[in-house]
Parts: structure tokens; sequence; C-alpha cells
């Protein structure tokens, strides 16, 4: 077992804060794990609304959830919309006799009633998969080739691990689309999200997309969108200012687990993801994701020019500009776009991110660094910006 204290702790933390949080990802993540473990410490009552007998159990939710105290955990709380307006009434109430843990795995802007009723009552708190903190950096490589999906990442082999992802993927297009509240599932939805791992990295072009799969760039979006509610994709929007230069203005398009991509772009194994061409997208995904989980308040940003310079993630981290390249390269050298990206975002310095270097200058600003070193360097360096 993977022990996930730390995040229990945080909850904690969120619920003294607030009469409610809500802990969103996707399916299969973990989240009704440790949200019971939470239950037990806390000696909390939880329904699962995918459950009959407690989808029953709240037909008259005032009445039933009025007279509850302490801990009240409401497990995939997508499913009943219904529910909001009475959180609301129950939230503002001036002694908040109980605090609310909601479980959910689609975004907030997803499901109508969240952004609407509980808009400045509930804290929001997004749970991946396992990090690289949690499973120690021997483990790194298993990490990256099978993801953080628990199932995914403790299956008995690489090929179990594999059919379970391929196993979830359908499972998500057939079911779990619909039942998140996105609506029907598009028929053309499997061939969109396989077309999408083999975009992973690349900067997105809703047309070509369309095109491919017979559907306008409009309707493509829409259900990029959906994947991207779902916690499936991740839409990196650009970086742009008055630099007097011509900027690349469409986000870049990444899988947001590294396992899903390489179920569906059918890699089976870590020797299988060496070998193939999206190693380097898979790395900068999968090391992107790992960074952003440290710093979930942080809105990210790639940026890139016509002329070609680029870099790969942009962070303002406690009002200091920081820069992300990723390399699976043993020795990265420094390049022009380096040179440009301190220059044009003044940053405060640019980290250079491999899976195992030793840390080492390239110049005074920029530094090449394991991924394990970095993340122990920014909690460091930025503790005030988590």
């Amino acid at each position: 077992m993977i022990s996930r204290e730390s995040l229990i702790q945080s909850l904690e933390r969120a619920l003294q804060r607030s009469p409610a949080v809500a802990l969103l990802g996707p399916r299969q993540i973990g989240k009704t794990t440790l949200a019971r473990e939470l239950a037990s410490k806390m000696q909390g009552r939880v329904f699962d609304l995918e459950d009959p007998s407690d989808d029953a159990a709240l037909q008259n939710p005032m009445l039933v959830l009025g007279a509850l105290r302490g801990l009240v955990i409401l497990d995939e709380v997508q499913r009943a919309p219904h529910l909001f307006p009475v959180l609301r009434v129950l939230l503002d109430r001036p002694d908040v006799p109980a605090r609310f843990l909601l479980l959910g795995s689609a975004s907030p802007h997803l499901v109508k009633g969240v952004t609407e009723s509980l808009a400045g009552r509930v804290a929001f708190h997004e749970m991946q998969g396992f990090q690289l903190e949690e499973v120690g950096d021997d483990a790194i490589r298993q990490l990256w080739n099978r993801g953080g999906f628990p199932r995914s990442f403790l299956a008995a082999d690489d090929q179990q691990s594999f059919l379970w992802r391929r196993d979830f993927v359908r499972t998500f297009i057939e079911k779990d689309f619909a039942t998140l509240g996105l609506g029907a599932t598009p028929r053309s939805l499997g061939r969109l999200w396989t077309m999408a791992a083999h975009y992973h990295g690349q900067v997105l072009n809703a047309s070509e997309l369309g095109r491919s799969l017979g559907e306008t760039n409009k309707t493509v979006q829409k259900h990029l969108d959906m994947l991207s509610g779902g916690f499936m994709l991740r839409l990196l929007p650009p970086w742009f200012e008055n630099l007097g230069k011509r900027l690349v203005r469409s986000p870049k398009l990444f899988l947001r687990d590294p396992g899903l991509l390489h179920g569906l772009l059918g890699i089976g194994d870590e020797g299988a993801l060496l070998g193939h061409p999206k190693l380097g997208a898979s790395w900068e995904g999968f090391a992107m994701e790992q960074i952003l989980a440290r710093f979930p308040h942080a809105d990210p940003y790639f940026w890139a020019t016509q002329g070609g310079a680029e870099l790969d993630l942009f962070l303002d981290l406690g009002g200091k500009r920081v820069g992300f390249e990723f390399k699976v390269d043993d020795a990265p050298r420094v390049t022009r776009s380096m040179g440009s990206a301190c220059t044009d975002l003044k940053l405060e310095r640019l980290y250079v991110v491999t899976p195992g270097s030793k840390p080492y200058p390239l110049t005074e600003a920029v530094e090449v660094i394991s991924l394990g070193d970095l993340l122990s360097q920014l909690d460091r360096l930025y503790p005030t910006a988590h």
C-alpha cells in the first residue's frame, strides 16, 4: 500500500478553514478510499450516490443532512445536482454543525450547481494519481511507464497494468462519461481520445482533428473540453505579452496520466516506451504534471514564438517567474530558445528537467536537474506558492 497521509492532512486543514471541501479528480484515482479513511479517522458519515440505498436515503436531503453533525461525505456528488441548493442552505447556518466533503469526478464548471449554488462556500482540492514523493525516486520509471492510477501502478506486472488501462479507457467511454453528467457519449470519443494521444505535447489544431474525424472544429473543441473536465486531458494555454514578437496563441494538448497515454498509443512496457517516437513528449507531460501537483493554485502556461523559440512550462511562483524545459537527454546543452525565454520572460530561473541527471549549471540562470531533485528544491525555494 502507498501511504497518502499528506493528502489526508491537507484535507483536514481545508475542512478546518471551510465548511465544505470538494475533492475532485478522475474516476478510479482513489478518492473514495481516501475519504473512507478520513471518515474512519473523524467518525464521519459517508453517502455513496452510486449506491441505490444511499441515494434513496437522500430523497429528503434537508431532513437527513440537516440533522447530521461532524463530517459528512457525499461521494460522486455530480450525480445529484439537486443536492446543491440544499447544501447552500446548510452551509449558511451560523453555527455550521457539520462539515461536508464532496467527492466528484468532473470539473466544477461542468457540474451545474457547484459554481452557481455553492460559489464562495466550498474550497476545491484536486486529487491526482500517485506522486513521485509518495512512491519514492527509485520507482520513477514505473510511475512514468504505468501512470499514477493506483490499480495500474500497483499491478502485478506491466502486462496486467497495460490491460487495466485499456479496460479503463473502454469503461470511461462506454459508461463513465455519461454518469459524470457530461451528456451522451459521442460515438467519435474513442477515436478522438486516441488521436489526442498522438497529438500529445503538440499545439492544438482543432480543425485538423475535426477533418480527420469528420467533425467540425467546434464539436471537437467541445468534446476536448469534456475530456479535460473529466481530468483526462490538459489544454495548456500559451503565455503572451506585448513583447513585439509574433507568439503562438493556441493551447498545447496533453493527456494528464502517462499510463493512459501509453495505453492509447499501444506502449506496453518500458522497453517499448524508450524506443517510441513519443518518448520526449511523454516525459514532458509526466514531469509537468508532477510539478503542477506541487502548485495547484499556480496558473501554468507554455511560451512559443512564430520564430521557433519556446519554453515548455512557465509558472509565476510567489511573484517569481520560473521556467521549465523537459529533456530525456543525459547531458542537455544550453539552446538559443533558453536564452530567449530567460530574456523575454524575465525568468528568475530556468530548470532543464531530466529523468536522472545530477544537477549542474548551464548558465548562471539555467540548471540541469533530475525530477526528484527539482521537486525537493521547489518545495524549499517557493514554499509560499503551494
